[in-house]
């Protein structure tokens, strides 16, 4: 490989990790891609991959196949767990980094079965950190938080396949095609496999619900010299009737800590949402009008 350039061989030396743990996927009406993770015959996908697919087929660029049940899916986060019915014919898993780690203009390699086309890779930057992204469930007004934005090109069939970064580490599963030149990863880190390990025990995720919509903001100076705090989540709405609402939560407020840990974003309160804290009081700090309030809230489950 020494005619090859730095950037090269960095794709070159992914692909030929990845390509094979990356199976073209048939599920009910559906396709697309899956990716093959530490587990006996697991394998991770898009839950609109599946739709609502109980069984389906998997397809690895060396000519396994091997039929694929469907442990779980998530709408809420995109994600599906396949098993596999023939798991000692899957190749070993992939690594898996953590998304919380990258940074704007990384390089990133997309491995994926766009349009059919088998073992198809292409390579990009991070465009941006932190994107929103509307579910396919059909519940108006939800949406898959921090998602990871790349200007490797993706197309239909790439969902579900393993976005890496240039340690071949998989630190997103693509998820959908926003536009020209730009794609959308779920991001693979600690909240993550979290619904991963609640899925293949349970076939579902139990989430608690607090009902604020938000974005990061920069905390007032005097306050963040006081704190040593630089960023908030600000709310840009508080749903009527909902648990935030109840507690006195307001659009406008600046977040400072739920859980008595610190926010920063909205996944600052998202991985503190889970089954555990439904029915719990859950302490929230705000900024509002130069004061700082403290109110409790008790997440209701999400229906």
């Amino acid at each position: 490989m020494d005619e090859l350039d730095s950037y090269s061989r960095t794709v070159s030396t992914v692909a030929a990790e990845l390509t094979g743990r990356v199976a073209a996927i048939r599920a009910g009406r559906g396709s697309g891609s899956a990716v093959v993770v530490p587990g006996d015959g697991i394998l991770v996908t898009n839950a609109h991959v599946v739709g609502d697919a109980r069984t389906g087929r998997a397809d690895f660029v060396d000519g396994v196949q091997t039929g694929v049940t469907v442990v779980g899916a998530d709408p809420l986060s995109d994600l599906a767990v396949l098993r596999a019915d023939r798991a000692a014919d899957l190749p070993p898993p992939a690594r898996l980094g953590d998304a919380d780690g990258l940074v704007v203009g990384q390089l990133v390699v997309a491995v994926g079965n766009p349009l059919g086309l088998a073992g198809s890779v292409t390579a990009g930057v991070v465009s941006a950190l932190g994107r929103a992204l509307p579910t396919r469930s059909g519940r108006a007004g939800r949406v898959v938080e921090d998602v990871i934005q790349t200007d490797a090109a993706l197309n239909p069939g790439n969902s579900g396949g393993a976005l890496a970064d240039a340690r071949g580490r998989v630190v997103g599963i693509n998820t959908a095609v926003a536009g020209v030149g730009l794609g959308l990863a779920v991001p693979v880190n600690a909240t993550t496999r979290r619904i991963v390990a609640a899925l293949l025990a349970d076939g579902r995720v139990r989430r608690a619900y607090l009902g604020v919509v938000g974005s990061p903001a920069p905390v007032p100076a005097a306050v963040a010299a006081k704190h040593g705090r630089t960023n908030g989540l600000r709310l840009a709405e508080v749903i009527g009737g909902s648990p935030a609402a109840r507690a006195g939560l307001r659009a406008g407020d600046l977040v400072l800590d739920v859980g008595r840990r610190p926010v920063q974003d909205a996944q600052g309160i998202q991985r503190q949402l889970f089954a555990d804290a439904i029915g719990v009081p859950l302490p929230v700090t705000v900024l509002r009008n130069g004061a700082m309030v403290d109110v409790v809230a008790v997440p209701t489950e999400l229906g």
